[in-house]
């Protein structure tokens, strides 16, 4: 057995969010964010692929949501830290800029072009510049919160050891990689076990950090919903504040509607934490 009773197969089949969902599922979510996103950036307009570093992946979108000063949320996006782009992600702007925050949505290099080293690198960089710039898109700084889905989930936790960064949400993420390792996910990602335990959030915990909710959909495969659990109950015990926020019913790509949608759990999470830094 490779990891908790699991031999190579389940341990694969325990991390496939598309198998666990179907492929027609999972193509029916990919073409209505995007058709959504691409409505969005009509509808909105944006600052589009602006650079924070010099690789061609290292870009971000900005949309504004008009009000001075206001909240901004840098969103991570998934696809186990070797596909994916930004564009898709848009949609989300349906109910964070009517929430009253900027929206900024990152992209960075994948793998296997880049190992997860960098990558995490990237994604710190990214934060950073959003934070550094805010006020050029009508953001205060003082209150940028990150939040990211599945691999962005896992890199919304590695950012938060930035004193600066004022809250963070993790929705369905990765937070031990040692499953990673060793199942059919390593064949791109090439991790051996030292950089593995490098970039596992459950063993590096900040000694500081501002508020992280931690998220899950209890309809999602059962690793993810451990390893959420895990994570939050380490995090608090770590004296550290935060709260871990099970969603019923949603899959693995559904429950993004609970931060896209205007009453949505996720989103009412980020307004919470938004509140207490006003």
């Amino acid at each position: 057995m490779l990891y908790r009773g699991m031999d190579r197969a389940a341990l694969d089949a325990a991390y496939n969010n598309t198998a666990a969902v179907g492929q027609a599922a999972r193509d029916r979510y990919v073409a209505d964010w995007a058709a959504r996103s691409d409505r969005l950036r009509k509808a909105r307009g944006g600052s589009l692929d602006v650079r924070y570093g010099d690789g061609p992946r290292q870009r971000l979108d900005v949309f504004e949501c008009g009000v001075p000063a206001a909240p901004t949320l840098v969103y991570i996006h998934g696809g186990y830290w070797q596909m994916n782009d930004k564009e898709p992600y848009a949609f989300l702007g349906e109910g964070v800029l009517a929430a009253g925050f900027n929206l900024v949505l990152v992209e960075y290099t994948l793998a296997p072009a880049a190992r997860l080293d960098r990558i995490v690198a990237e994604i710190r960089a990214a934060v950073a510049w959003v934070i550094d710039h805010a006020k050029e898109f009508s953001g205060d700084p003082g209150r940028v919160f990150v939040t990211g889905h599945s691999a962005g989930g896992h890199l919304t936790a590695m950012a938060m050891d930035d004193g600066r960064v004022a809250g963070g949400i993790a929705i369905s993420g990765i937070y031990d990689l040692e499953p990673i390792r060793l199942n059919y996910l390593n064949e791109k990602l090439g991790l051996d076990a030292a950089e593995a335990t490098r970039n596992s959030p459950s063993l590096h915990l900040p000694a500081r950090a501002s508020a992280l909710v931690v998220t899950v959909g209890l309809g999602e495969l059962p690793e993810l919903v451990r390893q959420s659990e895990e994570y939050a109950r380490a995090w608090q015990r770590h004296g550290l504040p935060g709260e871990y926020l099970p969603v019923a019913r949603h899959d693995h790509f559904s429950i993004l509607e609970e931060l896209a949608q205007p009453k949505g759990k996720i989103l009412e999470a980020i307004g919470a934490l938004a509140r207490k830094r006003s």
